[in-house]
């Protein structure tokens, strides 16, 4: 497929994440066993956001030279959309993980080290479906039509189910998983894996950290379904398209914890991001015969992601 991305391109943006990945393990404290503050995830969260608006005017000065005016500020569009879109739809992804920690007990102390490598597999399976789902596209062009018509079944159905409770309890998965990988019964520090007497001898034994751990990886693919097709919606450059995924997975670990202890103060959100879903589906099913500018759809999705923030504030006072 059409791309911008080159050697040197993809070279600076393989160096800035590993950049980003070796501060957010040893500066921020990734590796570390501690209760993340709301004062410090504020600070990374601006950290992250300051470097993804870097990247994106460091990519408009590169095409501004290399490609011309007109294509400069369109990539950057397409990527600030799509980075806009990336990073509202982790929203969701963050109130699973609360729902994750609550259910199994998971101390904050130790949410931390598990978002961590959360994150680093959300990077490489993230990776895996930007270029599978560049390569459907290229191959089967009515693909794109399967998307968009999967996004608003999505949006439509969360619009539905609205604030309806998950029971992780009752879940098959959850139920498989304890039955068929041995666990202790409590927790062991930050250690997923253990070795414990039993029966005179010693064998290795699955935490409940890890079960945790493995339902985040799990949810980030399933969000996923959802946030790839959407991004395709607003570019088919696999550059843009993966670039601006990264850079909203990467502060993905900080929003949580910034959002973790204020989830209530948003009652709406999860409605504002299912409208999103759905006038993303609706704009790639209607792509052939009504074009909607990138401009359009970035004003769009901030009125109503910026929407359902504001009106539950306005309708208390």
């Amino acid at each position: 497929m059409e791309s911008i991305g080159n050697g040197w391109l993809w070279a600076i943006f393989g160096v800035v994440v590993l950049g980003m990945l070796a501060v957010d393990l040893w500066v921020a404290g990734g590796g570390r066993e501690h209760k993340v503050s709301v004062r410090e995830a504020g600070i990374w969260t601006l950290v992250w956001v300051g470097l993804s608006f870097a990247f994106a005017g460091f990519l408009w000065f590169y095409l501004d030279g290399q490609a011309g005016r007109e294509v400069a500020n369109a990539r950057t569009l397409e990527f600030l959309t799509g980075y806009l879109i990336e990073k509202a739809l982790a929203v969701d992804n963050v109130f699973v993980w609360m729902l994750v920690f609550g259910f199994f007990g998971v101390a904050p102390s130790l949410q931390k080290r598990v978002l961590t490598y959360g994150v680093l597999g959300a990077i490489l399976m993230r990776a895996g479906m930007v270029f599978g789902g560049a390569w459907l596209i290229s191959q089967f062009g009515w693909v794109l039509y399967v998307f968009g018509a999967f996004l608003v079944f999505t949006g439509v159905h969360m619009l539905v189910a609205g604030e309806k409770e998950t029971d992780l309890s009752t879940n098959p998965l959850v139920g498989w998983l304890r039955r068929h990988l041995p666990l202790t019964p409590d927790f062991h520090g930050e250690r997923f894996v253990v070795w414990v007497e039993q029966g005179g001898r010693m064998v290795r034994r699955a935490t409940p950290l890890l079960l945790a751990l493995i339902l985040v990886e799990i949810s980030d693919v399933v969000f996923a379904v959802d946030s790839i097709p959407a991004i395709f919606a607003v570019t088919l450059d696999p550059f843009i398209v993966l670039t601006s995924n990264i850079f909203a997975i990467l502060g993905l670990r900080s929003m949580y914890f910034l959002l973790a202890g204020s989830a209530d103060r948003f009652p709406l959100l999860k409605y504002g991001l299912a409208l999103v879903l759905v006038f993303i589906g609706v704009k790639m099913l209607i792509a052939p015969w009504f074009h909607v500018p990138i401009g359009v759809s970035l004003l769009i999705v901030a009125g109503l992601l910026g929407g359902s923030v504001l009106l539950p504030t306005l309708r208390k006072r």
